[in-house]
């Protein structure tokens, strides 16, 4: 799909020649004399368009309009999130009509609201298709963003370009969130972190078993131990300014595919386990933005990879594993095993000195009963690092909700045969998930993302959202 940023006023828009256009009018949205502007007035008139967000009406050919199909719609108040709304409906109204090219006109636009209209288009047109050959690719091949005057499209630049990346970003955590298990191994995962490193500035290097134990990640190992996929430790670091400047590390929660190890989990619903590496899956997301943007900062990208299997030399419920950082952990639960991959990563991540890391994991279903589907967990050891995350979510539309770390959490964590135990029972267990990771994160400020409820979505939805890649960009740009 190609994006492109135009300068179109009422009237151009008008003789604009496009298969759909659709027109976003806030409350306050008054259009100059003309075609268009008559149009709108005798449907606010009417009533059938009024303030009410994402109230539509669809135009099929209309007299004076270079277009097919006219959509206009309402977005309320005018804020990011009204107008992503009322582009998803816009969206959905055009979907039986399978348009080539669509073009948005903004009237009233600024950064965030242009940004949200070219996700929102990217969202509704996006398509899976890598193992369904039935399925038909996304026609769309043509968005044109549009603004009145040449000083608000040069104004929105550069937001349009972070945009354009946070779209191929998203994409590719989509891509590869959806991927079956048997298509999305940890070896293929590794791949992927490979092919990115065709950008400039851009580098990667791929783990295998003998590397990861010789590191002596021998919490990491043990989940891997019960599978026959090879696991994968991938290092991405992006170099966009001096090599003095620390780096901001990303840790992405990569179980390939997880049973639940000899702790299994019901079968109802397993099929939906492949989305256990959408943190990986963010983390190369993020990449695939910033190899686009190429932004002067530095970044270094940390993912585990493997998966959770009931196999004979799997990890057994009260074994007792050591960690990269020397601590011992008594598992009691092996289907808490996203903890044990990341624990040894968030070792890894100091040998970089980091100026803050950040793990992003599909971690818990407490976090789910928490916060439902629409906020990240988040937990930090650093109030600044919180504010700027939240922040961050806010501003990208990715939303997420700092949980408490009191200290008192995690007591339930006491082993009597190890430094540590993997799980603390059901009460708070998004939280106790959090206390258990920041054993291994003393070191630097850090922040945690619980994304098992923003990650993917189930039912006649089912599939990846591609979350926190907005999130994580928006962050990375501004910190």
């Amino acid at each position: 799909m190609n994006f492109e940023l135009k300068t179109l006023d009422a009237a151009a828009a008008a003789g604009h020649k496009t298969d759909a256009l659709i027109v976003l009018l806030s409350a306050e949205a008054k259009l100059p004399a003309g075609t268009l502007a008559k149009w709108v007035a005798d449907a606010r008139k009417s009533g059938d368009i009024d303030a009410t967000p994402s109230k539509l009406l669809t135009l099929w050919h209309p007299e004076g309009m270079q277009a097919t199909r006219v959509v206009l719609v309402s977005t309320g108040d005018g804020q990011a999130v009204r107008v992503r709304q009322a582009v998803t409906a816009a969206m959905g109204a055009l979907k039986a009509a399978a348009p080539k090219h669509v073009t948005v006109c903004l009237p009233d636009a600024n950064a965030p609201c242009l940004q949200a209209v070219a996700q929102a288009v990217a969202d509704a047109s996006y398509t899976y298709t890598a193992t369904k050959p039935s399925a038909k690719a996304a026609v769309l091949k043509r968005v044109v963003l549009a603004l009145p005057t040449a000083a608000k499209t040069k104004a929105v630049k550069p937001a349009f370009e972070q945009a354009c990346a946070q779209v191929a970003g998203v994409a590719l955590a989509k891509e590869w969130g959806n991927r079956p298990a048997n298509h999305a191994t940890p070896t293929q995962l590794g791949k992927v972190a490979q092919g990115l490193a065709k950008h400039k500035r851009m580098s990667c290097k791929v783990l295998g078993p003998k590397e990861i134990e010789a590191l002596g990640m021998g919490s990491f190992a043990a989940v891997a131990r019960g599978s026959r996929e090879p696991m994968r430790f991938i290092v991405l670091q992006y170099n966009g300014a001096a090599k003095t400047v620390a780096p901001t590390v990303l840790v992405g929660k990569g179980i390939t595919f997880d049973t639940g190890g000899i702790s299994l989990k019901p079968g109802a619903g397993m099929d939906e386990m492949k989305f256990d590496m959408c943190g990986a899956a963010s983390v190369l997301g993020t990449f695939e933005a910033l190899g686009l943007l190429q932004p002067n900062i530095n970044v270094v990208g940390l993912i585990p990879t493997c998966e959770n299997m009931p196999d004979g030399l799997a990890l057994k419920p009260g074994d007792v594993v050591t960690s990269m950082s020397g601590q011992t952990i008594e598992v009691l639960n092996t289907d808490a095993e996203g903890r044990l991959i990341l624990c040894d990563a968030l070792t890894y991540a100091t040998r970089f000195k980091p100026s803050a890391v950040i793990d992003i994991a599909t971690l818990t279903g407490a976090c789910v009963i928490a916060l439902g589907h629409v906020r990240s967990g988040l937990f930090s050891s650093s109030d600044a690092l919180a504010q700027a995350l939240c922040d961050a979510g806010e501003a990208a539309l990715d939303p997420c909700w700092r949980l408490p770390l009191d200290d008192e959490y995690a007591d339930g964590l006491k082993s009597n045969f190890a430094d540590v135990a993997n799980v603390g029972g059901r009460e708070g267990g998004a939280i106790t998930a959090a206390k258990f990771l920041q054993r291994f994160a003393k070191d630097y400020p850090w922040a945690h993302l619980d994304i098992a409820g923003s990650a993917w979505k189930s039912g006649a939805a089912k599939g990846a959202t591609g979350r926190p890649v907005g999130l994580l960009l928006q962050y990375l740009l501004t910190a």
